[in-house]
Formats: C-alpha cells, structure tokens, sequence
C-alpha cells in the first residue's frame, strides 16, 4: 500500500525507521519484488506498513510487515524473505486520507 505523506510522517512519529523516497533507485526493484508500497528501512531491515482490519469506530491501525532482513553488520544489503508479521501496530488515523 503506497500511503501519504501524512501517513508517512505519522507512521515514522510512531516507528523509528526511515522511508525510502519515491524517487529513489531502487525503487523500481522494490515495487517489481514487493508491489506499489511506501517502504520504511530500520535496524531490522525493510518493511512496510499494512492496515489492520478496525471496527467502523476509532482509528485505523497498521501493522509493520518486515520484507527483508539485513545480511551483515554494516547495514548495505538486504536479504528477502516472505513477509514477517511484526509485533509493531501504528494508528493511522482516519481511512479517509489512506491512498
């Protein structure tokens, strides 16, 4: 799931990670490997942020699924794997600005 900015400055108040810009290089890789998401990069490796099914009232919420994990110390390349369900929920907000 591509998401906003705004959820994207939400999600990183609440995650300590990095997003990878649209525009970066390895963006297309990314995209052919995992589809069209809005990618985060923390000391665990790469991830993205999948909604959670929420009642119709309160916030939603998403859970941080980790894609890939990193293959050595120094953090410069990245191992795939299926997608690892983390322990991480973020409160989205209101769905009506989700893209």
């Amino acid at each position: 799931m591509r998401l906003t900015p705004e959820k994207v400055e939400r999600i990183l108040g609440q995650f300590e990670a990095q997003a990878i810009p649209e525009n970066h290089p390895s963006m297309p890789e990314l995209n052919r490997l995992f589809g069209d998401h809005t990618f985060f990069l923390d000391d665990g490796g790469l991830n993205i942020v999948e909604p959670t099914i929420t009642g119709a009232e309160g916030p939603e919420e998403g859970q941080v699924i980790k894609l890939a994990s990193w293959k050595d110390e120094s953090q410069t390349s990245l191992a795939a794997h299926e997608p690892e369900m983390t322990d991480v929920v973020i409160e989205l907000g209101s769905s009506r600005s989700m893209h």
